[in-house]
């Protein structure tokens, strides 16, 4: 995750954007949304589009190559 996180931060120059967001399920804000976004392990990867809709999400092994093609 922190290597695919530098390489989309240096992606921004050429206009792509996203936004990575780590929460803890063990902390206040992660105990408040675990139950709205319905993740009850970890790790969980969602991603969603501009729009706030759930496009995927997975449990355990996390395949970086997904973020990367569901950004063109």
């Amino acid at each position: 995750m922190d290597e695919l996180e530098k390489e989309i931060n240096n992606e921004i120059s050429i206009g792509k954007r996203i936004h990575i967001i780590r929460l803890n399920i063990q902390e206040e804000v992660g105990m408040e949304l675990a139950p709205v976004y319905g993740f009850e392990f970890t790790p969980t990867f969602i991603f969603f589009d501009a729009q706030g809709n759930e496009l995927w999400r997975m449990i355990g092994e996390f395949d970086p190559q997904l973020v990367r093609d569901s950004m063109q």
